[in-house]
């Protein structure tokens, strides 16, 4: 978003969950079956231009007025899977966080007290109608956090290179992911106290648990492959760093899990600093 002169475009990371036509009632079931036969669909790129669309009229308008109709499409096995955009749901909830990325002073001139004031009567009311919604969606500023990389292992990752950018991404089935976030939190909580990583570990199962048992979990650097160096993005390996944190801390070898999550840290504060960076 390009709220103001002194701070920069976010670049998003996303956690994403694609759920097969099965999972959806009817009459929206229809819609996505009918939507995944288009030659063409949507991309992230245009999901967020979009978006950055959005804050261009004066006053901006942080959240749509009216619910996205698109979607990501993945095919796994020959059975196709659906992850709807929800742009409004989720442009609530990062009304939400903003203050923890942005000082007050740049915020309240990017989006004004009453217009987010607004938003968040609107989300309030939205919210007593739709009380189980859920965001197929998660996104991370600056930084992949390292609970999601909890998910996946390192033969899942995929990078490649082409014309447009390069894409970094990691996929896994629901199963998968489900079975590695209990295992992570059993090895978490039998070696540390409770703590912001366990705490953030929880909340990811939990959101893994609404959806469908045959969905495919993605993990997706998105815009953050151009804050990272293409050397250092084809090195990174931030799954298997996790994975061999964790593995240190089951063997009890606690030097070998600080060595692991320390190498993690640097690299992803070093993408952080380049938000501030001119």
């Amino acid at each position: 978003m390009a709220l103001a002169s002194s701070v920069k475009v976010p670049y998003m990371a996303y956690l994403r969950v694609y759920e097969p036509l099965a999972a959806f009632p009817e009459p929206e079931r229809s819609h996505w079956a009918r939507y995944a036969k288009r030659a063409k669909t949507p991309t992230a790129q245009d999901e967020q231009r979009r978006a950055l669309a959005d804050l261009l009229p004066t006053p901006p308008v942080p959240v749509p007025v009216h619910e996205s109709a698109d979607a990501f499409i993945a095919v796994v096995n020959e059975v196709t899977c659906v992850c709807p955009w929800r742009t409004r749901l989720r442009g609530w909830q990062a009304l939400e966080s903003l203050d923890e990325l942005l000082p007050a002073s740049v915020l309240d001139v990017a989006l004004p007290p009453v217009v987010r004031r607004q938003a968040a009567t609107d989300y309030e009311q939205w919210r007593e109608r739709n009380p189980d919604a859920r965001p197929w969606i998660r996104g991370a500023a600056w930084h992949v956090p390292v609970r999601w990389f909890v998910l996946f292992s390192d033969g899942e990752r995929e990078y490649t290179k082409s014309e447009q950018e390069p894409v970094m991404r990691y996929r896994t089935p629901m199963v998968q992911a489900r079975r590695r976030v209990a295992r992570g939190l059993r090895t978490l909580r039998d070696a540390l106290e409770e703590g912001s990583l366990i705490d953030g570990l929880v909340d990811v199962g939990r959101w893994l648990e609404e959806f469908h048992p045959r969905s495919l979990v993605e993990l997706d650097y998105g815009g953050l492959v151009h804050a990272v160096p293409e050397a250092q993005l084809a090195e990174d390996r931030s799954a298997a760093e996790v994975a061999e944190g964790l593995a240190a801390l089951r063997e009890g070898d606690g030097e070998r899990a600080g060595v692991a999550y320390e190498k993690l840290s640097q690299r992803w504060r070093a993408v952080r600093e380049r938000q501030f960076s001119s």
